[in-house]
C-alpha cells in the first residue's frame, strides 16, 4: 500500500504533470510543423527550385535487385529490392527539425517578452506605496513642521 501512495504523490506533483502536458503538446506542435513544412514550405522551395521533393527521393543504390538495373525512383528501387541508401529522408528530417527548433525558438522568446512585460508590471506596483503607506504619508504631510534643534 506504501508504494501506491508514493507513486501517487510522485505522479502528481506538478513537474510531472508538466513533464507530460509538455510532451503532449510538443507532439501535437511537430505534427503541425511537419506538415507545415510538407505542405506549405517545400512546395514552395519547390516551385523556387523548379524541382518537386527535393530531399525525400535522394538515394543512392548500393546494390541492384539484377546487374545492370538502373532506378528512376526510391519507390522504384524499394519495390525491386535493391539495397538502397536513401539519404534523402534524413536530410528532410534535419530540415523538420530546424525548423521546428526556430518555431520553438520564437514561442520561447515570446513568452519571456510576456513574462519580462509582467515583471515590470509587478515592479511597478510593489514600488508604489500601500493605501495604508499612502494615508500614513498625507497624515506626516499635514503634521505641523517643528523646528529642528542643533545637535550638541
Amino acid at each position: 500500500m506504501g508504494f501506491m501512495k508514493d507513486f501517487k504523490a510522485f505522479a502528481m506533483k506538478g513537474s510531472v504533470v508538466d513533464l507530460a502536458v509538455g510532451v503532449i503538446i510538443g507532439g501535437a506542435f511537430g505534427k503541425i510543423v511537419t506538415a507545415m513544412v510538407e505542405d506549405v514550405i517545400m512546395p514552395l522551395v519547390g516551385v523556387i527550385t523548379g524541382k518537386g521533393q527535393m530531399f525525400v527521393d535522394k538515394f543512392m543504390v548500393l546494390k541492384p535487385a539484377k546487374e545492370g538495373d538502373v532506378y528512376k525512383s526510391l519507390d522504384e528501387a524499394k519495390k525491386a529490392g535493391a539495397n538502397i541508401f536513401a539519404y534523402g529522408h534524413f536530410i528532410q528530417t534535419i530540415f523538420d527539425f530546424l525548423i521546428i527548433a526556430f518555431f520553438i525558438f520564437l514561442v520561447i522568446q515570446l513568452m519571456a517578452r510576456m513574462r519580462r512585460k509582467e515583471d515590470d508590471a509587478n515592479k511597478a506596483k510593489a514600488a508604489e506605496p500601500s493605501s495604508t503607506d499612502k494615508l500614513l504619508m498625507e497624515i506626516r504631510d499635514r503634521l505641523p513642521q517643528s523646528p529642528k534643534t542643533p545637535a550638541p
